[in-house]
């Protein structure tokens, strides 16, 4: 395996958060190189709430990933580390891991982040000796994995490039500073997670008012081929599983909006949306478009 002339025979690399991305690029990224070594540290392990840290141990078990305690102990020889954390926890993980991080190793930071963000994090690391690579992660993880398409951009972006490929990873340079990947990134969610919300505002209350079937094939009559029921039924999915996460990008993308000088507004209702369905806390199943309605219209007290 070759991960780049720039870090010859080096066989290891760390996930700072073990979450959904990270646990999939992990599984990719050993299933195609068996001898490499994967660490990781997530905060979640510092938590007050047992379950909660017997689960994330429990985590790290079942992705064959040794489990760190801590930034300091994740980082001190480490040369390649991902930041897969929330978005909310993007700086803050960079503040940490300034502290400790090892000179000349690469920080890919994967992270949903406005461009200032990101800009903020790679100041902290370049300071601290390490190199910054803004990372935007282009497609849901599943079922792509490791091979879902990255942009890159930033000073050490080529050479990046040439490690991530060396890894099995699809990425491609967006020629420019840090933060320019990002922006791409933060503008598409406007749509992305704009349509989730939207159908789920449309959906529940067709669902409400008892026209859903009707409304839902209206819309396939005026955009055929989009399949608007099935189509309803993964968006929903994806903000009750992830709504939490999704709210805390969509406040990125609210700042990268304010500091473009542009209202907005459609991003702060986006947020709304996903918390609200997010803090729900419910299991999606393998239900249908109705079946989810009827599931987030109970637990919010609509039905």
């Amino acid at each position: 395996m070759s991960i780049g002339s720039q870090i010859t025979n080096h066989r290891t690399l760390s996930f700072i958060g073990f979450g959904e991305a990270a646990k999939a690029f992990a599984s990719g990224i050993k299933g195609a190189s068996p001898d490499l070594k994967v660490f990781a540290y997530d905060i979640k392990t510092a938590s007050e709430d047992k379950a909660t840290v017997a689960a994330k141990w429990q985590d790290f078990k079942a992705g064959d990933v040794t489990g760190r305690a801590s930034a300091a102990e994740l980082l001190s020889d480490e040369k390649l580390v991902f930041s897969l954390v929330t978005a909310d926890q993007a700086l803050s993980a960079a503040e940490n891991a300034a502290r400790h991080i090892a000179p000349g190793a690469y920080y890919f930071d994967g992270n949903s982040c406005a461009p200032e963000t990101k800009q903020a994090s790679a100041r902290l690391i370049e300071d601290a000796g390490g190199r910054y690579v803004d990372v935007a992660i282009m497609a849901p993880v599943h079922p792509a994995g490791h091979k879902v398409p990255l942009l890159i951009s930033g000073p050490h972006a080529e050479q990046a490039a040439e490690i991530l490929a060396g890894l099995g990873m699809m990425p491609t340079v967006e020629a420019g500073d840090v933060g320019r990947a990002s922006s791409i990134k933060m503008i598409r969610s406007v749509m992305v997670k704009g349509i989730e919300a939207l159908v789920a505002e449309c959906v529940l209350a067709g669902t409400k008012a008892g026209v859903a079937d009707v409304v839902l094939d209206s819309l396939d009559k005026t955009f055929p081929g989009f399949d608007w029921k099935q189509k309803s039924a993964y968006n929903l999915e994806r903000m009750m599983l992830h709504g939490n996460r999704r709210a805390a990008e969509m406040r990125e993308v609210a700042i990268t909006l304010n500091d473009l000088g542009l209202n907005n507004g459609m991003s702060k209702a986006i947020v709304d949306w996903q918390q609200m369905i997010g803090e729900l806390n419910l299991d999606a199943g393998e239900g249908s478009y109705s079946v989810r309605a009827d599931a987030i219209l109970k637990a919010l007290g609509k039905d």
